[in-house]
């Protein structure tokens, strides 16, 4: 008698994230066998070769005649969701687990709503984990050691459904919780999707407001402040442009937030306020240094 969870797992989107969780998924000896579809041959062909996946297939419909597929992963960009979901309600079998890992969760129940209708067997995820690196090759099998993993189940979500996707994350060594999507979106919105807009919007502004007839590129005295702060920027453009789209309101409303603290900077330079400055810094470092003691900043 077979000891694993699933059968065969269809992963839609075998890049960092999905090809992460294939590695961790064979860590854990929960999965048989897994199958990759995407856009990219030469990437899904590198995941075959590099034993990420079995096997590969470019079109969602094809892959999905294979009556053993018991799990479906989407770990698409935000932006292809209506796509995939539309694929999948026209092609996956009745009983089959469907779970994501996208950014925003208002989004991706709204479309699975869309297309699916029942998302009973819809169980969407989050987990906290990544790099600026992207593409199968970069992907490991630690990635998510250790990591919060953000479920967000609906109250038409079946219990054993949610139970077999928590089960699965904590077998790739992730820590999981449970929350409304609204509230994972606000959330992430500040500590995820915000950096990154920031990590763009500093590297544009050094780029752009260096005089045209400067001699020097100022990137070349760039020094480990600016790279670690810009570090995320290296991140796929068109990935971020879908998830902040896709959490337009919400991003939008971080974005203000960031606007006017920078803006009570800008009025305190002007007026030589070193006090405020001293109190706006201070209040930060408490702030960051206590995330750092009491979570480690890994999460």
């Amino acid at each position: 008698m077979s000891t694993f969870w699933f059968r065969h797992a269809l992963i839609i989107g075998v890049g960092l994230i999905g090809g992460s969780l294939a590695r961790a998924m064979r860590r854990a000896g929960v999965i048989e066998r897994v199958t990759g579809v995407g856009r990219s041959r030469e990437n899904l062909e590198q995941a075959r070769r590099l034993g990420i996946i079995d096997a590969w297939h470019d079109n969602i419909a094809r892959a999905l005649q294979q009556e053993d597929i018991d799990l479906v992963i989407v770990a698409v960009p935000m932006g292809e969701y209506d796509r995939v979901f539309a694929d999948l309600a026209r092609h996956a079998a009745g009983g089959v687990l469907i779970t994501d890992v996208g950014s925003t969760k208002r989004h991706a129940i709204e479309v699975a709503g869309k297309h699916l209708g029942s998302l009973e067997r819809f169980v969407p995820a989050h987990p906290i984990a990544g790099t600026e690196q992207s593409g199968a090759a970069a992907s490991f099998a630690e990635l998510f050691d250790h990591r919060w993993c953000i479920l967000t189940p609906l109250a038409s979500t079946h219990p054993r459904a949610l139970q077999r996707i928590e089960r699965l994350w904590t077998a790739c060594g992730a820590r999981v919780v449970c929350m409304d999507a609204g509230l994972h979106d606000e959330l992430l919105a500040g500590v995820s999707h915000l950096p990154h807009l920031a990590a763009y919007a500093l590297v544009n502004a050094v780029r752009r407001s260096t005089p045209a007839h400067c001699e020097h590129d100022p990137f070349a005295f760039a020094a480990g402040g600016f790279r670690d702060f810009t570090r995320i920027a290296s991140s796929s453009p068109e990935m971020w442009r879908d998830i902040v789209l896709a959490n337009a309101d919400v991003v939008a409303s971080k974005i203000d937030a960031l606007q006017a603290e920078l803006s009570e900077l800008s009025a305190a330079i002007k007026a030589q306020d070193g006090r405020l400055l001293l109190e706006r810094f201070a209040a930060a470092k408490a702030a960051r240094d206590g995330w750092l003691k009491r979570y480690g900043g890994d999460s």
